[in-house]
């Protein structure tokens, strides 16, 4: 991993702490911004920056996810991404909202969630330059992987990550859990 990468995550860290601390729409609620010196993250890790191989699912599922709060949310599979880790093959599912040609989601827990992670799992969003196709390459990076807003507060609904997107391994990259207290 070259010194720009890791610079680029880490003015990227920098960039969310300063958004944390300062704007009003940060999830941090008012009574922990003047405490709050930055969250919490793994070192930036080649290992956890992978190559994965995509499969389109042209007619796509309907997925309800669980949020924090009690309403269901629907998304659609768009696509799985296959990949290795520690020379172990994982798959994670890829979401949108219908009518939405954006980001694509995708939500996961791993054998840090709930220990060095937030315990609802982590988010990351994909956005590739063009459509993707059957056996299209891309990089999938968990030195980018976010806490949703509702680990900071309970005012936040967000979706939790569905069964098919539970890695069995330990993913230690990206975010650690929200400590603002």
């Amino acid at each position: 991993m070259t010194s720009d990468y890791v610079d680029r995550v880490e003015a990227n860290r920098r960039e969310k702490d300063d958004f944390f601390a300062e704007h009003p729409q940060s999830p941090i609620p008012p009574e922990h911004r003047d405490a709050f010196d930055g969250l919490d993250y793994f070192d930036p890790d080649p290992a956890y920056r992978v190559e994965a191989t995509v499969t389109v699912h042209d007619d796509p599922e309907p997925v309800e996810m669980e949020t924090t709060a009690s309403n269901p949310v629907r998304y659609l599979r768009v696509v799985t991404f296959a990949f290795e880790i520690d020379g172990d093959e994982y798959a994670l599912a890829g979401y949108r909202q219908a009518g939405d040609d954006g980001a694509i989601f995708v939500p996961f827990r791993d054998k840090t969630t709930g220990q060095q992670t937030y315990y609802q799992g982590r988010y990351m969003e994909l956005e590739p330059d063009e459509e993707l196709s059957d056996g299209d390459v891309v990089t999938i990076d968990f030195n980018l992987a976010y806490s949703p807003f509702c680990a900071y507060s309970e005012t936040f609904s967000c979706p939790l990550p569905p069964g098919e997107n539970w890695l069995e391994t330990v993913v230690p990259a990206g975010e650690k859990a929200p400590d603002f207290e």
